[in-house]
This record gives structure tokens, sequence and C-alpha cells, in this order.
């Protein structure tokens, strides 16, 4: 059997189970606006309160906290801003290390310069994608150090300020094992969960782990609000000052513009929040269906010698983007090739971060799982099926 056949063979199998006709385009992840979108974007409309206030916006935030489990939760202009502002939050200082993994979306590392501080890259997991335990513990042992000024790296000095896992494509990494690292290192952890709305480890909702937890909203999550970001959190004191710093810190009165810090502009508006109140609505719906097109695609490469990447055991993972393991890079490129001519929109993972220009010369540890993943992982259409 020839290796074009067998392409062909797969692609059809992914049209049928997403239920997309031989000429039509199938997209990696396309939104579906099913619900009362058109309802609630049409009322924020006719009540003109179009911007960052409005009832949506509490309601989206209401809605966040109860779905994470968190006591507060605070909407954001988009995931990047999210990070960025939980940082700072966690204490993130000009010149700080952060640990973080070397496979992401380039926002998680953004985010820590942005914050001004450095990412340092270690290994993912390969069967996780996500922040390696042992990577992290492996790092902190040869290269960490505890002073009366906390938590250093040696060569450089640097203060070690945060841990920062993301469950990469909504695949919950090991949490319990990273946080026990955290804590004997004194470690602060905040989580990138930007991928993982509606996925759990061990029973907890993702995004209710970290001091601070952020999530995206982009258009091409499991749920959108057109571009959109939350910060999450168990500490009130913590949610008053995201809500304070992302609302460009002004103190309330009913006319004076009066502003107690520098702060950013990264409120979400009322007419992103009603599209996100009604997406929110529809989570269990979306959930339910990525599971069962899991389950299909699961069963599509059976008897196949690649790999779908499937959640943990004690998981629950949203499978926002479903991952899938081949044999080589040559093979990897050559599918990618065929799929994406024959309007099948497939993609590779992420450059591995310490192979872009900008984090070139960041601080790493050993990638050798990182880069094994990247040369191989493909995504495939993992949307909705209406």
């Amino acid at each position: 059997m020839s290796e074009t056949y067998n392409f062909e063979a797969i692609l059809e199998g992914i049209r049928r189970i997403n239920r997309i006709g031989p000429d039509e385009f199938l997209a990696l992840h396309t939104p579906v606006f099913q619900g009362s979108e058109r309802e609630y974007v049409l009322a924020t409309i006719e009540s003109t309160f179009v911007s960052s206030v409005g009832a949506f916006v509490n309601q989206f935030e209401e809605m966040m906290g109860q779905i994470t489990g968190t006591k507060r939760a605070v909407a954001c202009v988009n995931g990047t801003a999210a990070l960025e502002v939980a940082l700072s939050l966690a204490g993130i200082n000009r010149g700080d290390l952060v640990l973080t993994q070397a496979i992401s979306f380039v926002a998680t590392a953004n985010a820590v310069r942005h914050a001004g501080a450095e990412p340092v890259f270690l290994d993912i997991d390969a069967d996780t994608l996500g922040l390696s335990p042992d990577a992290l513990l492996d790092f902190l042992q040869t290269q960490a150090e505890k002073t009366t000024q906390g938590l250093r790296h040696r060569q450089s000095g640097r203060r070690l300020a945060a841990c920062l896992p993301m469950h990469t494509f909504g695949l919950p990494c090991r949490l319990e094992e990273i946080i026990g690292i955290c804590h004997d290192w004194d470690l602060p952890l905040v989580e990138d969960a930007a991928e993982a709305l509606g996925s759990c480890y061990q029973g907890k909702p993702c995004g209710s782990f970290g001091l601070l937890s952020c999530f995206s909203f982009n258009g091409n999550k499991i749920c959108t609000t057109g571009g959109g970001g939350a910060i999450v959190t168990n500490d009130e004191e913590f949610g008053k000052r995201a809500k304070h710093l992302t609302t460009t810190a002004k103190q309330p009165h009913p006319w004076k513009f009066f502003h107690d810090h520098t702060a950013w502009n990264f409120r979400m508006p009322n007419i992103n929040a009603a599209l996100g109140c009604a997406q929110l609505e529809r989570l269990p719906e979306f959930l339910n269906d990525k599971r069962k097109l899991h389950s299909d695609y699961q069963k599509l490469f059976s008897d196949s010698p690649w790999q779908v990447v499937d959640e943990l055991s004690g998981c629950q993972s949203n499978y926002w983007l479903n991952a899938v393991l081949l044999s080589n890079k040559e093979e990897r490129d050559a599918f990618l090739a065929y799929s994406n001519a024959r309007q099948v929109q497939i993609r590779p993972v992420w450059e591995p971060m310490p192979t872009l220009p900008m984090y070139e010369n960041s601080l790493c540890g050993p990638l050798d799982n990182a880069l094994a993943v990247a040369d191989k992982l493909v995504n495939i259409p993992s949307g909705v099926r209406a």
C-alpha cells in the first residue's frame, strides 16, 4: 500500500468523522454559534453598553467562577494580557526568571517578557505534552539554591520567581507532582489554562490550582468571545487587584478620574462578554461532543502506527485540539503538505520556544522530549460538530 494511498484513506476517515463532504474545506477548529449569541449581542447593542461596562461582563465573570470552582474571575481583553497581569500580581519583577515549558503557544513566553521577567524553558512529558515534573525538579536541584533573598539561579544570581505550566491542547499536565515540587521550593505556581476550559485534574477544574490562573477565549478556542481572556483565583485580594489593575486602576467615583496605580486598560468589552456568556452556556454540550470526536479518532487510528495523544488516568481533557504523533519528521511534513493541499486544515505543533530568534539565548534545560514531539506531532480538525 503506497504512502499516498494511506494519506488518502486517513483524510477520508477524518472527513467522515467530521461529517464534511469530499469537496468542502475542513478547518482545524471553527466556532459554533447556535445558542443565544445573536440575542445577547443584540441586547448589548440595544442597551448601548457595548464597551467595558455592562451586565454581560459581570455575568461572564460569575459564570467563569462557577465553571472553574474559583472565588473570583476577571474578564480581560485576551489571554496574553491575562497572563501578564497574573504574573505581575504573583510578584514577578523585572529581571526575574520564570520556569515554563519549551512547547507552548508563544503567548506564554511573551507574557513573561511583558511582565519584565525572562522565561526558562524546560522539557515536557511526551504523554501530557505539558511541563515535565522531572525536568522541573532536575533544574531546581542542579541550578537553584535557597537563599535569604529567596530562590536564586546559582550561576546568574537572578531570582526564580514562579513556575508557569501550560495544559497543552487541553491535556492536563502532572499537576500533583508539579505542585509538590513548587511547594518544596517555595515557588509560586501560575497556571496557564488558556486551552483547558472544562478540563479536569483528579476531579478539579484546570485553572483552580494556581495562585492565579488564566484562560483564553480567542476565536479558535472551545468557547470564544471573539477575542478575550480571564484571570481566575481563589484569593479574594488578588481578584480585587486584578479587576482594579485591568480597568486602569480608577477609583470609583460618580465623576472624578482618579487613578492610583500605573495600570492597564485590559478590559473585555460587554459585546464580547455577551458572546462569551452564550458560549459558556453550551460548554457541557461542546465538551461532550469533543470527547466523542476524540473517541472516533482513536478508532480511526487504532490499526495505524500513528498515536492519538490521550489524557492521563485521573484526568479529563476537553480535547480542544486532538494531537497525533506520526512516525518521523519526514512523514509529518509529507502529511501536512498532502492534507492542506486537499482542503483539510492540519497543522504542526508550535516551534519550540528556544528555536525562535527572540528566545534563542534563553536559559534551557535538556529538551529531548520537546524536540522529538515537535518533529512528529500534528493537530487534526477538532471543532464541535454542529
